[in-house]
């Protein structure tokens, strides 16, 4: 049984996001919200909350809840159309300050 949980448009930097995702990954979900819970990172809330809905929907669906594990964990990129910002430059230039935006995509699945 698979359970998706994805998060768009989420305001975090995909590289802070990933080194996350990265330590989550392939651990059972039981061990990686309270992996999360004592992170002290910028990402851990965001993939904890995102982690927590997933397991809410296996059990909506009926899977067993303690024999989940973290099967994949993606960070993309998302578009950065909102939080663009202009710094002042050196004579009358200016350049554009690009602040980080993400997907953010979990999927569980059981262990046999």
């Amino acid at each position: 049984m698979v359970s998706n949980a994805s998060a768009r448009f989420s305001r975090i930097a995909p590289r802070k996001a990933r080194m996350i995702a990265d330590l989550v990954r392939g651990r059972d979900a039981a061990e990686a919200i309270q992996l999360l819970q004592f992170t002290m990172k910028s990402g851990a809330p965001v993939l904890k909350k995102l982690l927590e809905s997933a397991v809410a929907n296996a059990r909506q669906a009926g899977a067993d809840v303690d024999a989940l594990f973290v099967s994949k964990a993606m960070v993309d990129k998302a578009p950065n159309k909102f939080f663009r910002r202009w710094r002042p430059r050196a004579m009358g230039r200016a350049t554009r300050i690009a602040k980080g935006v993400s997907h953010i995509v979990i999927e569980l699945d059981e262990r046999k």
